[in-house]
């Protein structure tokens, strides 16, 4: 990206000039947006508002074909049991009998993947502005096609299934949070639990982590982090192992954007955006 220089001499002394940038060296109007630039604060907070709340408002207004979504969520679990991993009521009735443990996962379900993956953004923003769009982009993606899922494949959670004994935790122990139980849970689509997007945006937060951070145990940390989420959305009652499945599907196509796009995934663009190309110069006047 640096600028070629040619030698003139003045008074005797040699110096470096600039030499000017032609048009055809100038970048096209699609290679300006392929290239990282430095995120605007103000954009990206107006950017994330509107892209959660258009999320949220699609989400929400698929409709919940209850007949369709629990036919769904016995081939599922059918499914599971042929493979030999429907292991989901034990689990959600051993952590339920612990109550600390499930009151603490019901908070963990409502609230971390906003809380960290919100810090994760903010992170990148801060440490890797070269990184960020890119990493943004594959998150955003993972999202929007997620989106398709929920309205090809209504399916209900494991604890809204008939004639099977699974828990539901919030209603149980009373937590507040999960829009998916309790009093919040017609304000949001009880039916959308293909695929989980609490596996897609935290395995999203842990590969970024693992890929960027330089401290070894804070690598680990972000490996720990979708792993017990991938725990928590069992134990809960609100997923089927599938389900998160179907979040690293969605991930995978997310990052296959951002690697088509920015032509590289995001740990491997340069840390800081690339400068602005500087603009053509007007060859001086002849006296």
């Amino acid at each position: 990206m640096g600028e070629s220089t040619v030698t003139t001499s003045l008074e005797g002394r040699e110096q470096a000039v600039p030499a000017p940038v032609t048009a055809a060296q100038r970048p096209g109007p699609l290679q300006r947006l392929r290239t990282a630039r430095r995120p605007r604060l103000w954009f990206e907070i107006l950017l994330i508002a509107v892209s959660y709340w258009t999320y949220s408002l699609i989400r929400n207004a698929v409709p919940e074909q209850r007949a369709e979504a629990l036919r769904n969520a016995d081939w599922i679990w059918r499914m599971e049991q042929h493979l030999g991993i429907a292991v989901e009521e034990s689990v959600n009735h051993g952590v339920n009998a612990v109550t600390w443990l499930i009151v603490g996962m019901n908070y963990y379900y409502a609230t971390l993947h906003f809380v960290l993956t919100l810090t994760v953004l903010v992170w990148l923003y801060r440490a890797h502005p070269g990184r960020y769009g890119a990493a943004r982009t594959a998150l955003f993606a993972t999202t929007a096609v997620a989106l398709v899922g929920y309205y090809l494949y209504p399916l209900a959670p494991p604890r809204l299934m008939n004639g099977n004994d699974f828990i539901d935790t919030v209603v149980v122990h009373q937590t507040w949070g999960s829009m998916a139980s309790g009093d919040l849970k017609n304000m949001s689509n009880q039916y959308a639990a293909m695929p989980s997007m609490h596996i897609g945006w935290s395995l999203w937060c842990g590969l970024t982590i693992f890929t960027l951070a330089k401290l070894p145990w804070v690598r680990i940390l972000g490996l720990l982090y979708p792993t017990a989420t991938l725990i928590v959305i069992v134990a809960t009652a609100n997923h089927f192992w599938l389900d998160a499945v179907g979040g690293m599907i969605c991930l995978a196509f997310g990052y296959a954007v951002t690697r088509t796009w920015s032509g590289a995934f995001p740990h491997a663009l340069p840390r800081q955006p690339a400068p602005r190309q500087a603009a053509p110069r007007q060859p001086a006047p002849r006296p």
